[in-house]
């Protein structure tokens, strides 16, 4: 005799604690566990943020950790690595009880996922289709394996591409401009 595992709400999630150091995301009403991050992940995620400190965002609005409801067959939350709200999420987020921005909060301006290694489906597909439906403005993915960082612009209803390798100064649409090149950010700085 099987058990039948009631799917989750977000409401479930938020309260959802096992007592671990594990972190997860909420797909489809199903707890999945996140992968740990390498040292270099954490480092680029540092990096950005003092970068994008640096340009002026004030620290309010600069995340790590807020999580975001998106679209699924049932409740979904994803944890980016990065997110620079706007200041209406960050207006919305203030008096919060929890760092998810729900669907009736405006979405972030940026997201930012580095992919760990054996992840790319979860970053390039997946996310991408997730993120696109809550109208994200700018989607960044960072990838250290392929030593490429993919910047995904919000256009007419769809996301274009344009991908960065090497010295390459990285293009923004919503943060022009920008004094990164792709080796900055693939090495946080250290290149």
């Amino acid at each position: 005799m099987s058990v039948v595992v009631k799917p989750m709400t977000l409401k479930d999630y938020l309260a959802y604690d096992d007592g671990t150091d594990t972190r997860y995301e909420l797909v489809n009403g199903e707890l999945v566990p996140m992968p740990p991050e390498s040292r270099l992940n954490h480092r680029i995620v540092s990096f950005l943020f003092a970068y994008f400190l640096k340009t002026g965002v004030p620290s309010d609005r600069l995340s790590i950790g807020t999580q975001i409801a998106v679209s699924g067959a049932r409740a979904t939350a994803r944890q980016p690595d990065f997110v620079v709200l706007s200041e209406a999420a960050a207006a919305a987020l203030e008096g919060a009880s929890s760092d998810l921005l729900t669907y009736d909060m405006p979405p972030p301006l940026l997201v930012v996922e580095v992919v760990s290694p054996g992840q790319g489906d979860r970053d390039y597909r997946h996310k991408r289709s997730e993120y696109a439906a809550r109208c994200i403005p700018e989607y960044w993915i960072i990838d250290p394996t392929a030593q490429k960082v993919t910047v995904l612009a919000w256009v007419d209803g769809l996301y274009e591409e344009q991908v960065y390798v090497g010295d390459q100064a990285i293009q923004s649409p919503h943060w022009s401009p920008l004094t990164l090149e792709a080796a900055m950010v693939l090495t946080a700085g250290r290149g």
